[in-house]
């Protein structure tokens, strides 16, 4: 495979830096939790369902807590210590809440080591299903193997998820290996998960709990008709990631959209919801053996990409670190980046083939994702399937893991089912006719690419160490990454962040950590 010849001690400084940065922002924050994870401890308890008027019950009983002013010490001594008051389970005790039968902060205290206790057994049975559903995913692969790389990935979603399922068994069928049901514009910013199977949505279909299972279903069945295994995506950023990390996880989904910093970025979440959020749902994505994609490719929509390198590279290490910290392995880190360079610049395909090559050497043991040119497509169609095949040829060349196909009609609702089928058959035409090409060429020494890569891997650690210097949220509120602002006390969720009593517990986190760091 084509190699470039980089400083050693460079690469180990920017990941000796990163680990810093990233060590410094979880040790600051180590003190706070969520709503959003609250509402995920109580679903690992059982707490299911919604009231009346649609309410999902985890809301219901964390909601609850904030207005009594106990939310502090977790959802999870109060919902124990009620089901053994009540004598009760937790869904039970969420009805009754819901109903306005009982008010569980006030029940009488059941002692400390009981109620600890029955926090762990309350969510024991979630995580032994997970294991299981992980298990499942392994047994499959052995039993239906997926033998070439890149990926093929591409994007079904119409809004209603009886038709992705539809597009996604077609898809698989005609050669994707990956299928992403990315969700309805704005779930994001929704601080609740919708409930049961849904058939409208705005550019993607809602992402629930019943519209995975259905969709893991399907690509199963798709799976035994193919004799390989078929991966189902979906997105857990936003308001909700610890929620749909569990959804995810018990659903068997293979891969979750998981950024440390896009939802800052680029859907002005808080800052500190976020990096909270992102360590616990990364570490149920660990626990499910789920592989995250991190959002490094949206740098390139909104600054010029030329010259945007370094700050690709420097989240990309920022990323790998904080998913380090939450138990991920490397096999299951799933860094972005994306063929975005201005076409009309001179030898632009050798500056994209030396980024290519220089995040895929930097991470070796990583499952990339590689995503296409879409910035300087046009009308022109013939011109963007150039830019297309181009992109197929580099992702090959450089051995990418995970290609997120590009297609010509891909902005609009649906892409048109003929355009899908031209981009799977291009992409897989280049995965077959350029192999073992990348294994009998060689980087020139001293020559553009190697060239190139050195001073964005040079300007990488400077940036890194910059932001070191000042710390990431201040990084952050300067616009040092994609050109965004963000302020560290602004942002969308901020309210639903809250400081740890001396009480808290969270059975499900130390369950985890246990499981995946060995700390008790």
């Amino acid at each position: 495979m084509l190699r470039l010849n980089i400083d050693a001690k460079t690469v180990d400084r920017c990941h000796e830096i990163a680990d810093n940065i990233t060590s410094r922002v979880m040790e600051e924050l180590s003190s706070l939790s969520t709503v959003a994870i609250e509402r995920t401890v109580a679903r690992f308890a059982g707490v299911d369902g919604v009231t009346g008027d649609g309410v999902p019950l985890p809301n219901v009983l964390v909601d609850h807590l904030v207005q009594k002013g106990k939310i502090h010490d977790g959802v999870a001594i109060h919902l124990a210590n009620a089901c053994l008051a009540l004598g009760k389970t937790p869904v039970q005790v969420a009805q009754m809440v819901a109903g306005g039968e009982t008010d569980i902060s006030s029940l009488e205290w059941q002692g400390t080591q009981e109620v600890t206790k029955k926090a762990r057994e309350m969510v024991q049975d979630c995580l032994d299903k997970i294991k299981a559903r992980r298990a499942e995913r392994e047994a499959l692969l052995e039993e239906l193997p997926v033998t070439q790389t890149p990926w093929l990935y591409v994007i079904c979603a119409t809004g209603n998820i009886h038709e992705d399922a539809v597009q996604g068994r077609l898809a698989a069928s005609q050669g994707a290996d990956v299928i992403a049901v990315i969700r309805s514009t704005g779930q994001s910013l929704l601080d609740f998960v919708p409930h049961g199977l849904t058939t409208e949505g705005f550019g993607g279909t809602y992402a629930t709990q019943a519209n995975f299972r259905l969709m893991r279903e399907a690509l199963d069945e798709e799976s035994r008709k193919l004799g390989r295994y078929v991966r189902l995506v979906n997105y857990c950023s936003g308001l909700c990631m610890p929620e749909i990390a569990y959804m995810g996880a018990v659903e068997r989904l293979d891969m979750m959209l998981n950024d440390a910093m896009y939802g800052i970025l680029f859907r002005d979440i808080n800052m500190e919801r976020t990096f909270v959020d992102q360590n616990f749902s990364r570490m149920i994505n660990a626990y499910a053996g789920i592989i995250i994609n991190t959002g490094e490719d949206n740098y390139l929509t909104t600054v010029e990409a030329f010259d945007a390198g370094p700050q690709v590279l420097a989240s990309q290490f920022m990323n790998y670190h904080f998913a380090k910290k939450a138990g991920l392995k490397d096999e299951q880190i799933g860094l972005g980046h994306a063929f975005e360079i201005d076409p009309g610049i001179q030898d632009s395909l050798s500056y994209e083939l030396a980024m290519a090559l220089l995040v895929r050497q930097l991470f070796p043991a990583c499952p990339i994702k590689y995503m296409p040119p879409t910035v300087h497509k046009t009308g022109d169609i013939f011109s963007s399937h150039v830019l297309d095949s181009s992109f197929n040829l580099v992702s090959v060349l450089t051995g990418q893991t995970i290609h997120l196909v590009g297609m010509l009609t891909e902005a609009i609702h649906t892409p048109l089912i003929q355009d899908r089928y031209l981009s799977i058959k291009s992409a897989a035409y280049m995965r077959r006719a350029a192999k073992h090409l990348g294994h009998n060429l060689q980087v020139k020494p001293g020559g553009l690419l190697e060239t190139r890569a050195a001073s964005i891997l040079e300007d990488t650690l400077e940036l890194l160490e910059e932001v070191n210097q000042e710390g990431l949220f201040a990084a952050i509120s300067e616009g040092v990454f994609a050109g965004v602002k963000r302020q560290r006390t602004g942002g969308k969720g901020r309210e639903g962040v809250f400081k740890k009593s001396r009480w808290y517990f969270n059975p499900v986190e130390a369950a985890l950590r246990a499981e995946l760091l060995g700390v008790s």
